[in-house]
């Protein structure tokens, strides 16, 4: 009778065992970790049930040959879960890891999304709201806002020219690789030969161009083709907004659009220069006028009615058919007709 009852007691303990590892096995995840048996509350309190059955004398389930079987082998898996693989436990570490990962990225302050705003203190003059720097400078609250919400524009080199589509230099007839003035003006040159022939392929500020082609900003701004430039730090003084660098050839073409010839624009500047002369000779001549009523101011008496002309002799102009006469006291001449 002993014996039979603890036949009857492995093989009911087989079945809750049977279960058990079952649990086991679905439980098991992605990392890689296998519940133990030790610490599953749903195996301790089968186990539990099964002690006091037992001793509790209660029924027992007969078991087959095959079930009695199976039961073995899953008490060998059982027992070869406890031990973790090499792989499974490299998996863990590495999960490990990336979970670290991920949490010291959460807790990282971005700087791009700090939302803290610096406060400054905001004056009003004449009903505009300024902020106060705090360098000295008192900055238009609208300006300041179109500067913040202004985006950042990023530019970035030209991919290399292909092969086939590679032009080549005007003056060498060589394939360019990259060239300046190819690159900043669309002029099929490479930098060799612009050393070798810098004044050809000079470079011309906005303020020389004006002044030695007589061109107007509608002319470099909105005549088509646009020219182009590039933008270069002012030498004189970096503080200084940037210089505007166009390529003299352009330039010249672009002056005998607007005045036909280089003669034109060279009469054009004597004519300019020989106003200026004369408007500078008038300044200085009412200067020294000036200077003299001052010193000598019982001499010159201001006239404080206005300029009475006294005309002279009527005169007839048969060429125009019309009739003219001069002020004796000043250069003026009216002319009239008659009916």
């Amino acid at each position: 009778m002993e014996s039979t009852e603890g036949v009857d007691e492995r093989k009911t303990k087989s079945i809750f065992e049977l279960d058990s590892d079952e649990e086991l096995h679905s439980n098991e995840g992605d990392s890689g970790l296998a519940a133990s048996p030790e610490t599953s509350p749903v195996q301790n309190n089968r186990s539990d049930e099964v002690n006091q059955d037992v001793s509790g004398g209660g029924e027992c389930i007969a078991l087959s040959p095959a079930d009695f079987d199976t039961s073995k082998l899953t008490e060998e898996a059982a027992d070869k879960s406890h031990s973790l693989s090499a792989f499974q436990k490299a998996r863990i570490e590495r999960n490990r890891q990336k979970a670290l990962i991920l949490r010291q990225a959460r807790l990282q302050a971005h700087p791009y999304k700090d939302g803290k705003v610096e406060e400054h203190s905001v004056i009003r003059v004449q009903n505009s709201r300024l902020i106060d720097s705090g360098g000295g400078f008192l900055i238009n609250e609208k300006d300041l806002e179109e500067e913040q919400q202004r985006e950042i524009v990023i530019t970035q080199d030209p991919a290399p020219i292909i092969l086939p589509d590679r032009p080549h230099c005007d003056e060498c007839e060589q394939p360019l690789h990259d060239s300046l003035l190819y690159r900043s003006f669309s002029v099929p040159v490479c930098d060799i030969c612009k050393d070798t022939y810098d004044e050809k392929y000079s470079l011309i500020t906005r303020t020389d161009a004006r002044q030695e082609y007589l061109l107007k900003d509608c002319d470099l701004d909105l005549r088509e083709p646009i020219l182009r430039f590039i933008l270069r730090k002012n030498p004189l003084n970096p503080r200084w907004g940037d210089m505007k660098l166009y390529l003299r050839l352009q330039i010249e073409k672009r002056a005998l659009e607007v005045w036909d010839t280089l003669e034109k624009i060279e009469e054009e500047k004597e004519l300019r220069e020989a106003k200026r002369e004369k408007s500078k000779t008038k300044k200085f001549n009412q200067q020294v006028k000036n200077l003299r009523m001052a010193v000598r101011s019982s001499i010159y008496k201001k006239q404080t009615a206005g300029h009475q002309h006294a005309f002279g002799e009527e005169k007839f102009d048969a060429e125009r058919d019309l009739y003219y006469r001069k002020c004796n006291t000043c250069s003026f001449q009216q002319e009239y007709e008659k009916m």
